[in-house]
């Protein structure tokens, strides 16, 4: 085999005077506190086993050479090829996080002042933010009030001429119901961006969730189902012209494939719907290329067993009509059971959730509504938003999340802690219904 040409960033080929490819690498001392990060513990046995491995480890300190690359390499080529498997596409890109998908969709659409993004009214407040800071208009959908999911015939009253995306949410992992959203954006000339942050695993109608639309986002983020060592993302586009410059579009235009006279490469644009646009950096790391392939491979499992938890509680709050339980698998639609999205009838229960929430807050139980209303914060109202007006505009919004919902937790949680959880919501409801 012949010599590699000399490439000072990675150092290889045959070079008398070498660049090194890692400025600093990390060594022996620095993995032990790597292990003692993620394997936590304390006391004289937990030591003892942390001095075994540390004597371990000098030993392959002695034998072994450190990594060539640090990112955007083998091991994030791995993690997209994973990804690329269990979705069903060819483009799966790793980036930063969703946050930085979303951008990079946003931009493809030349987004600018003025132009109007459809969002549903109950999310996270990174669905939002490109199209806030670059001034466009964002035009909050009412939620369907049994899935909390953007409400498709209120995107349809919404849609004007200056309409330029739709964003449906896949909350807690269960899928938006697609079709009407999708021949919306079709007769309008609208782009669909799926925020699938909660969905990683979600099918609706045979197809995965986040690669039905132009372009969907998943988070690897530390609290979703699986991650990659604390951050994430992964971007899909259905655009297939579109596919190949999807790397380019993670990390600043950089082109190998036209360098400039004298270098090694140069910058190109990115093509956008209409014109081109400059692309940010939301390269990422080996390591988190790695967590994420692992996690990959036991996705389903980790599917299965929050669907169990989901079922089991859903068949214990049968017990009470008051109670609006978790909706389950179909055979078009399977959720990813992020969150248990919990609900109660408010006239059947004799209170609102704010009640209910009290009472699970004094008996332990962990549970929270995520996701609120995001024209009411403060960001939004500063920008120039009614919050008044716009809530007129979302009543199921208002109703759900005031009256009506919250999330359970679902994953990690032992048998008897979720009889518990059942047992106690159960026990509130009633009371409730006492009127105690």
């Amino acid at each position: 085999m012949g010599k590699q040409t000399s490439d000072f960033r990675y150092n290889t080929g045959a070079t008398k005077v070498p660049w090194a490819a890692v400025g600093e690498n990390y060594n022996v001392h620095d993995l032990m506190e790597f292990i003692k990060f993620l394997m936590q513990g304390e006391g004289k046995e937990y030591e003892d086993a942390l001095e075994a491995v540390w004597k371990q480890v000098k030993k392959l300190d002695a034998l072994a050479t450190p990594p060539g690359k640090l990112s955007l390499g083998s091991k994030v080529e791995a993690a997209e090829a994973a990804c690329n498997e269990y979705l069903k596409t060819d483009s799966s890109t790793f980036v930063t996080n969703a946050t930085a998908g979303f951008e990079i969709a946003y931009k493809y659409a030349n987004l600018k002042e003025g132009d109007e993004v459809i969002v549903p009214a109950i999310t996270f407040v990174a669905t939002m933010v490109y199209p806030l800071a670059i001034g466009c208009k964002l035009v909050f959908a009412d939620v369907d009030p049994r899935t909390i999911n953007m409400d498709p015939a209120d995107v349809a009253r919404k849609i004007t001429p200056k309409t330029k995306m739709i964003v449906p949410v896949h909350i807690g992992g269960y899928p938006v119901d697609l079709d009407p959203i999708m021949e919306l954006a079709k007769k309008h000339d609208i782009l669909v961006l799926e925020d699938a942050a909660h969905a990683f695993g979600a099918m609706y109608k045979g197809r995965m969730v986040g690669t039905i639309g132009d372009f969907g986002a998943f988070s690897m983020h530390e609290v979703k189902n699986i991650t990659s060592f604390g951050e994430g993302g992964i971007l899909c586009t259905s655009i297939p012209e579109y596919t190949p410059h999807m790397k380019r579009a993670r990390f600043l235009g950089l082109d190998f494939t036209c360098p400039i006279k004298d270098w090694l490469y140069n910058i190109t644009p990115i093509p956008g719907k209409e014109h081109p646009f400059v692309p940010s950096n939301s390269s990422t790391t080996e390591i988190q290329g790695l967590g994420l392939a692992l996690q990959v491979a036991r996705n389903e499992e980790i599917i299965k067993a929050r669907r169990e938890a989901a079922e089991y509680l859903t068949e214990r709050f049968s017990e009470n009509d008051a109670i609006i339980p978790q909706l389950l698998d179909t055979e078009e639609i399977k959720p990813t059971y992020h969150m248990y999205l919990f609900q109660i009838d408010p006239a059947k229960a004799g209170g609102d959730i704010q009640v209910l929430k009290k009472k699970l807050e004094e008996r332990g139980v962990t549970q929270i509504a995520h996701f609120g209303p995001l024209y009411c914060f403060k960001i939004v109202q500063d920008m120039g938003y009614d919050s008044d007006e716009i809530a007129k505009t979302c009543p199921n919004c208002e109703e759900v999340f005031y009256k009506r919902f919250t999330h359970l937790p679902l994953y990690g949680l032992s048998h008897e802690q979720l009889e518990y959880m059942a047992d106690a919501i159960l026990e509130a409801v009633a009371e409730m219904q006492a009127g105690k």
